[in-house]
C-alpha cells in the first residue's frame, strides 16, 4: 500500500487534496494528514512514507523548517511542496533540496496527481 503524508495547515486544503488523490488513484493507498509541520515530523520516521506534500507557509514551523530537519534514514519519500505561493525565489529555493521532486502550485489538480503517480500502480 502507498502512503501519502499531507502537511498543511489549512484545513479546505487538505480536504480537497486528499479527496482528489482517494478520486484518481487506481490503487490503494493510506493518507495521513497533519495541520503542522513539528507534529508530522514526530511522525514521519514511523510512517515512512513514499510520498509527501508540503506546504511552505505555516505557523510555528515552515515547510521550510521541515525540510532542514527531516532526515529519511532508508527509502525517501518523494516530496512535492504544495504551495499557495508563485514567488520565484520560493521555487527556486526548493529545487534546491534533494529531496524535493517538484514545486506545485495549490490547488493540486488532476493532471498534478496523474503525473505524479502514473507509474506507481506497478509498484504496489
Amino acid at each position: 500500500m502507498i502512503k501519502i503524508v499531507l502537511i498543511d495547515d489549512d484545513p479546505i486544503s487538505t480536504f480537497v487534496t486528499e479527496k482528489l488523490i482517494h478520486k484518481n488513484l487506481d490503487f490503494p493507498c493510506e493518507i495521513f494528514t497533519y495541520d503542522n509541520a513539528s507534529d508530522a515530523l514526530k511522525d514521519i520516521y514511523k510512517i515512512d512514507p513514499n510520498y509527501l506534500f508540503l506546504d511552505l507557509n505555516m505557523p510555528n514551523m515552515t515547510g521550510w523548517d521541515f525540510l532542514e530537519e527531516f532526515d529519511p534514514k532508508n527509502e525517501t519519500p518523494e516530496i512535492y511542496i504544495l504551495s499557495s505561493s508563485v514567488d520565484e525565489r520560493d521555487i527556486n529555493k526548493a529545487n534546491e533540496y534533494q529531496h524535493v521532486k517538484k514545486y506545485l502550485s495549490k490547488p493540486l489538480v488532476k493532471q498534478y496527481i496523474k503525473s505524479i503517480f502514473e507509474n506507481k500502480e506497478k509498484l504496489n
